[in-house]
């Protein structure tokens, strides 16, 4: 029994073919629209790759990049197929490629659901990736004299203005590393002395945090050092002050960032799969009433059209079948040294020649 079984008239079938053409057309723009998603990922990407570690996490644009090209020229196909069914003359060049050109559209849906779901599951990736690479370079913040990180100072500063954060996790990260230069620290001071000397792998560490870490939005001047030292500053409690540095941790800021790109992206080509989905579904209807056309020989009667021959079951145990048939065809007795025509009785009788007499032995020499 076939799937979703509809009946057509040449008017029907005319209309649909011409609605197909337009939505394919529609499809080559939804095509330019996921190439176009996926170099907008790549460039954001891109913009911050000096707070990512070196792990492949560009793997989602890629995909959104080759699905968009992909459907850009299928669907281009697709429109040039639905224009010629119109007329069922010009259908018949077309009707070998149609069923393959569905089941590889089928497959091409696939991938453009599978591209949506990627843009879900990349945030593990995402956060690992932005965890060791902020943690390195806060770590070369103050190498600011050494080719290759020079960079990397401003690039933090910028990060942490624009985004509104403060160090790795939070503002507590600066005080495990050296973000302050050798060359800036007085070493005949006797306070630098003691902490380079208490520290086990000597780094000058203290309480302080960039100027870059501070809250714009404080009534009071930006309190930077000494930030856990309560006497050190008139009227301050380390504990209680949420206005004075910016608490938020820049990696949760970037995920949160890149979060809602990747969200509105994965949204984006959710519907992009399901318009596909039902321009393909349409253009199987239009191929199986044009070939039940052909087969009644009269372009001009009704046809049936349907999504599936046979039921759902039956179709896939048909299939089934066929690919172990193929399976079988190809395995070789290995027992007759692989040759197949060994032990195959012979159904032809000898022919001896014209007479039908088997030739006599030759005597043997003595």
């Amino acid at each position: 029994m076939a799937v979703l079984r509809v009946k057509f008239t040449k008017t029907k079938r005319d209309k649909l073919a011409q609605v197909l053409w337009i939505l394919n057309w529609f499809s080559v723009l939804t095509g330019a629209i996921l190439f176009s998603l996926g170099i907008f990922l790549k460039v954001e990407l891109n913009k911050r790759e000096e707070m990512m570690a070196d792990r492949d996490i560009h793997y989602v644009p890629n995909m959104l990049i080759s699905v968009g090209l992909i459907a850009c020229a299928i669907n281009f196909l697709g429109g040039k197929i639905c224009y010629d069914c119109v007329d069922t003359n010009k259908f018949l060049r077309w009707k070998l490629i149609m069923l393959p050109y569905i089941i590889f559209t089928f497959f091409f849906t696939f991938c453009v659901l599978v591209g949506a779901l990627m843009c879900y599951t990349m945030r593990g990736e995402l956060e690992e990736s932005l965890n060791l690479g902020l943690m390195q370079a806060m770590r070369f913040y103050k190498d600011t004299d050494t080719p290759g990180r020079c960079f990397l100072k401003r690039t933090v500063d910028i990060l942490q203005i624009e985004f509104q954060c403060c160090g790795n996790n939070g503002y507590k990260d600066w005080f495990q590393i050296q973000w302050i230069s050798n060359r800036y620290l007085d070493m005949t001071h006797k306070d630098v002395m003691d902490r380079l000397r208490s520290n086990v792998e000597g780094k000058y560490l203290m309480d302080g945090v960039p100027f870059s870490c501070c809250n714009i939005d404080s009534p009071r001047p930006c309190i930077q050092q000494q930030i856990t030292n309560n006497s050190a500053h008139f009227n301050y409690e380390h504990q209680t002050e949420e206005l004075n540095l910016r608490m938020k941790g820049c990696r949760q800021a970037l995920l949160d960032y890149f979060t809602h790109i990747m969200q509105s992206i994965g949204l984006t080509v959710l519907i992009i799969w399901l318009f596909e989905l039902s321009v393909l579904t349409g253009v199987r209807f239009l191929q199986t009433s044009l070939e039940n056309v052909v087969k009644q020989g009269d372009p001009d009667s009704e046809s049936d059209g349907w999504l599936l021959e046979n039921s759902f079951m039956e179709t896939a145990r048909t299939n089934l079948n066929i690919i172990k048939s193929l399976g079988k065809s190809n395995q070789i007795d290995e027992g007759n040294n692989g040759d197949p025509n060994i032990n195959v009785p012979s159904t032809s009788k000898a022919n001896y020649g014209p007479d039908n007499v088997p030739p006599k032995e030759a005597p043997e020499a003595s």
